[in-house]
């Protein structure tokens, strides 16, 4: 059963909104206590967050589909929703995050780090936070918004110091298995190794973990093997060392030919021209070993490479390369630029932009002017279009943006088509230079003419006062005989 994924596809849904609530206060002797629909709650956010307990993404690879919870509707008596609560994801160390085009989105390295991968919708506003002076109470509220959904890749790319390349059963996990506490399948069989091992080595005062990345054959960098699926582990090492087997039982094969297929293949690969190499010649507790390193070791010298014979079953030569490898990792350390803490960058809108676009477009030789921009398609969302008085006050945020006035100078006309928000989730209406809902015959939008409309037993007290002046202004004007 597989127990190490190091990439998976996953299907991310952030929670939606919560619709606000539109609703009268009522109570005895109050008819109309005015407007207390609270807000809607927010949607969960999914969160990435590296943790260093996580080693693989197996548990993504079984559950690719994970769904924060929505955000509660507001209720009245100014009570707001519950916001929904995010979802965090744990991810191994090294994640790069990526979209279904193969952008790099987020690369999570340090226990920690996080990236927002889904945004929750936001909650509607309810008729309470609708209510100002001209709108006195208002019969609609603002549906929440629909949460993110992507689909994104996960990479695990292994972070450590140093990485044993080399071909199978070339010793790679046995040599782990010695420099470090780790435990690694050993078997005298090609392709043994099936994962990445890591492991953590000490060399006086410098600890550097090492990874064994198997699976490298001639063409693995074409996904030839196990190559291509593990090559990507090596980006993040400092270090590469070569080890090459020197009792090898394949007539074709000997330690320079063996170095050559694998450099071969990291320079396919890409990116690996500045790590620093170490060339391990392994098996020397073997006679004809022994002497087949004796017999390579200067041509390797001759092209530059610091070579080091061991034998990681009879513990030879370990505490030489263990402590070259601390050296490089350290230089490797001191040579990396320092991190700066980040600026926060301030880019102000500039002065003409006004937050949204117009464009024309043909549709079917009927003219069609499609509106972009992060308020008008938010607020589009936020709408409940079975409600007049709510499409009424969509009309009127957007006459205030400016819409209206950008379709004319585009040379819309009353009738033309009007789309606002991308091509795939579109509001399509026709436009009118003057919109009016049949709310808004009663009154001005959002008004109720009952705040305005006298009390009855106030009234039946002003009647009452009108006839008893009326009464003295007789008995005034009364001349006696």
């Amino acid at each position: 059963m597989t127990t190490f994924v190091d990439r998976v596809e996953l299907h991310v849904a952030a929670g939606n909104g919560g619709h606000g609530c539109a609703s009268v206060h009522r109570e005895k002797f109050k008819p109309l206590g005015g407007p207390d629909g609270g807000n809607g709650g927010r949607g969960g956010d999914v969160i990435l967050t590296v943790d260093q307990s996580v080693t693989t993404l197996l548990d993504y690879h079984h559950s690719p589909h994970r769904k924060a919870t929505n955000g509660k509707p507001g209720e009245g008596g100014n009570r707001s929703g519950k916001d929904g609560q995010d979802l965090v994801l744990p991810v191994p160390d090294g994640t790069v995050v990526l979209d279904k085009a193969g952008n790099v989105l987020a690369d999570l390295v340090g226990h920690g780090t996080s990236y927002i991968a889904a945004q929750g919708g936001r909650g509607g506003l309810g008729n309470a936070a609708l209510a100002s002076a001209r709108r006195k109470a208002p019969g609609f509220a603002l549906l929440g918004e629909p949460g993110d959904v992507q689909d994104i890749v996960l990479e695990l790319k292994t972070v450590a110091d140093v990485a044993l390349v080399g071909y199978p059963s070339a010793g790679k996990s046995s040599l782990i298995s010695v420099l470090s506490a780790a435990k690694p399948k050993i078997a005298d069989y090609p392709f043994t190794t099936l994962v990445p091992n890591l492991g953590v080595v000490t060399a006086g005062s410098t600890v550097y973990t090492i990874a064994d990345v198997p699976g490298l054959i001639p063409g693995a960098s074409q996904g030839r093997g196990l190559g291509l699926e593990f090559l990507r582990h090596v980006e993040r090492c400092s270090v590469l060392v070569h080890v090459l087997d020197t009792a090898t039982l394949e007539s074709d094969r000997d330690p320079v030919s063996d170095l050559d297929v694998i450099e071969a293949e990291l320079r396919e690969y890409g990116g690996l021209d500045n790590r620093p190499r170490i060339v391990v010649l392994n098996k020397i507790d073997v006679p004809d070993g022994k002497d087949l390193a004796e017999m390579v070791r200067p041509d390797l010298e001759a092209r530059g490479y610091r070579v080091f014979e061991v034998s990681a079953v009879a513990h030879m030569g370990l505490r030489e390369l263990t402590f070259a490898l601390g050296e490089l990792v350290a230089k490797a350390r001191a040579a990396k630029p320092k991190e700066e803490a980040t600026r926060i960058v301030i880019r102000p809108k500039a002065v003409d932009d006004a937050g949204f676009t117009v464009v024309r477009e043909d549709a079917g030789g009927e003219p069609l002017f499609r509106v972009r921009g992060e308020k008008p398609e938010r607020w589009v969302r936020q709408t409940d279009f079975n409600n007049d008085e709510a499409v009424g006050y969509l009309a009127d945020r957007l006459n205030r943006l400016g819409v209206e006035e950008q379709l004319m100078k585009a040379g819309a006309r009353a009738g033309d088509g009007v789309a606002i928000g991308p091509e795939e989730n579109a509001v399509v209406f026709d436009w009118e230079p003057t919109v009016m809902s049949g709310a808004e015959m009663l009154g001005r939008r959002g008004e109720d003419h009952r705040f305005d409309a006298p009390r009855p037993a106030a009234q039946r007290r002003r009647d009452k006062q009108a006839e008893h002046d009326e009464a003295l202004a007789e008995f005034d004007d009364f001349e006696p005989f």
